[in-house]
């Protein structure tokens, strides 16, 4: 198999794709294309051979092509049903799908205002935005109330015990709330913590960290390093 992602520091779609691959275990190989998303880039052309909307992740196993972090995360449980990737119990899997669809599906205002930058720290950027923006506040604090309550239930560390694809759906929002230094209460820091903890995070965070490659659209709160 192998994975079409774009650079670490930035892609959060990516991430999701590559920890439900990494962290379980689960042999393949990886295809890093850099994010230049203009008409006719490099990455436009080598994403569009193998998938029609042109975005990233894409699972391409044995020539067979699955777009969607979604897709790919129900064609993995189905394809490697020991890796558990969702939890045993029938309700805790309907639970663990409805968290990560309405992660797919939702909080605009938090993923436009903190765009994932694993390499940046910008607590300025974020105080100032939950000031000015009710909807990033929202976005925020239903996360938390999510967290909270599925840990409760859970007993932790994340957020069905062991590791699931729910944890890989929300990895970039770890990122986000560490990024811009957003105000969360003690038990979604320690769950942050588990998630950055694990082995397939930290290999992920270690190569993100020595790309060292500036993209501007990526950037609205920075300007490129002096060279």
């Amino acid at each position: 198999m192998k994975l079409y992602i774009g650079n670490k520091n930035y892609s959060s779609w990516s991430l999701r794709g590559w920890l439900m691959l990494a962290q379980p275990g689960i042999e393949f190989e990886e295809v890093k294309l850099r994010l230049e998303l203009s008409d006719g880039s490099p990455f436009k052309r080598a994403i569009a051979a193998v998938n029609p909307a042109c975005r990233v992740p894409v699972l391409v196993d044995d020539g067979f092509a699955v777009w969607d972090t979604l897709a790919i995360a129900e064609y993995l449980a189905e394809k490697f049903p020991g890796k558990k990737l969702w939890p045993a119990d029938r309700l805790q899997r309907a639970r663990a799908r409805s968290l990560c669809a309405e992660m797919h599906s939702g909080f605009g205002a938090l993923r436009s205002n903190f765009p994932m930058n694993i390499e940046a720290s910008l607590p300025e950027v974020g105080r100032r935005v939950l000031d000015e923006n009710a909807d990033a506040r929202k976005d925020l604090a239903r996360i938390v109330q999510m967290w909270t309550q599925q840990l409760d239930a859970s007993g932790g560390p994340l957020l069905f015990g062991d590791f699931t694809i729910a944890d890989a759906f929300f990895a970039p929002v770890c990122w986000r709330i560490t990024g811009y230094g957003l105000p969360v209460p003690a038990a979604v820091q320690r769950y942050i913590a588990a998630v950055q903890a694990l082995p397939a995070m930290r290999a992920w965070t270690e190569a993100a960290l020595a790309e060292r490659d500036f993209l501007a659209e990526d950037e609205p709160y920075r300007t490129a390093p002096a060279t």
